[in-house]
């Protein structure tokens, strides 16, 4: 089972005198990178949102959106009587200088800067707004890993197309091989007995077989073909895997390329090479989808 890098999942809760709402975006990273925005007062959770977004999330650049809105209850705010009494105070003092003998109204005075003070308890609103936050943590992470799940079999079914082209034109190099040599020994047995016909001499039959088997030894691919075809079928295992293996996925793509690239070096022939050419298009598509695999 593949998992795909890019996602997006979002939730949202109220509870406990609580709304929350979260948004995660996820885009490809060789590594695990996470940013956290949102309130700051509740900045001092980031430790314990890591730690649920790594049970769902192994690599890739993370961001998470956290708003955080508490109710407006009568608790969260208290008013400071010794301001309260020494605005009022100065307001009699005021008003006696300049003769006025009304008494201010005390909704008037409560809007004074410092009368009302909120609590601002920042542990206690942390440590009470976490089961929501973790709630709707878990919830949105949820989403996101549908939607990736989803990206993984697309990938997973586009990756399939290519290994089989791959593995249809190994096929065919495998097939065509032998006949590589066939073809060398009777060329080179064509032009000696020309040679030996136009000049009139001979030519030791143990030197022809020699460079026979020089040529055979440096165009041999057998050896690429076997292992070749063992990195595909260990990439189809992977493919199936519980577990999502980018990593893994991504070495066996060079190691794919590797054996390719070599087999058109050491094949010297024209439709080898075409088929060498087929083979590296598609292995070049793997491997930009391997990228964005977690």
């Amino acid at each position: 089972m593949l998992l795909s890098m890019t996602g997006y999942g979002d939730a949202h809760l109220h509870a406990e005198g609580v709304s929350v709402s979260v948004e995660v975006r996820s885009v490809n990273n060789r590594y695990f990178k996470l940013a956290v925005r949102g309130n700051e007062l509740f900045s001092g959770l980031e430790s314990q949102i890591e730690a649920v977004t790594r049970k769902s999330i192994n690599r890739g650049t993370i961001t998470i959106n956290l708003r955080i809105k508490q109710d407006v209850t009568a608790d969260k705010y208290r008013i400071d009587m010794g301001v309260l009494e020494s605005y009022m105070q100065q307001i009699r003092q005021v008003g006696a200088k300049v003769g006025l003998s009304e008494t201010p109204h005390i909704d008037s005075v409560l809007q004074l800067p410092g009368v009302v003070q909120e609590n601002t308890d920042t542990d206690d609103q942390q440590f009470n707004a976490w089961p929501v936050i973790e709630k709707t943590l878990i919830a949105a992470l949820e989403k996101f890993d549908t939607m990736r799940r989803a990206e993984g079999d697309n990938t997973t079914q586009d990756l399939r197309e290519n290994l089989a082209t791959i593995a249809d034109h190994l096929e065919t190099i495998e097939a065509k091989s032998p006949q590589v040599v066939d073809g060398y020994r009777d060329r080179m047995t064509e032009r000696v007995n020309k040679v030996l016909e136009e000049f009139d001499v001979t030519v030791d039959p143990a030197t022809l077989l020699r460079e026979v088997a020089i040529f055979t030894d440096r165009v041999n691919i057998s050896e690429e073909i076997v292992r070749l075809k063992s990195h595909l079928g260990q990439f189809e295992k992977f493919l199936t895997q519980k577990e999502s293996a980018g990593r893994k996925l991504d070495f066996l793509t060079q190691e794919i390329f590797r054996e390719t690239n070599t087999i058109g070096s050491k094949a010297n022939d024209a439709e080898i090479a075409r088929g060498v050419v087929e083979m590296k298009t598609a292995i070049e598509k793997i491997r930009e989808q391997v990228q964005n695999i977690e």
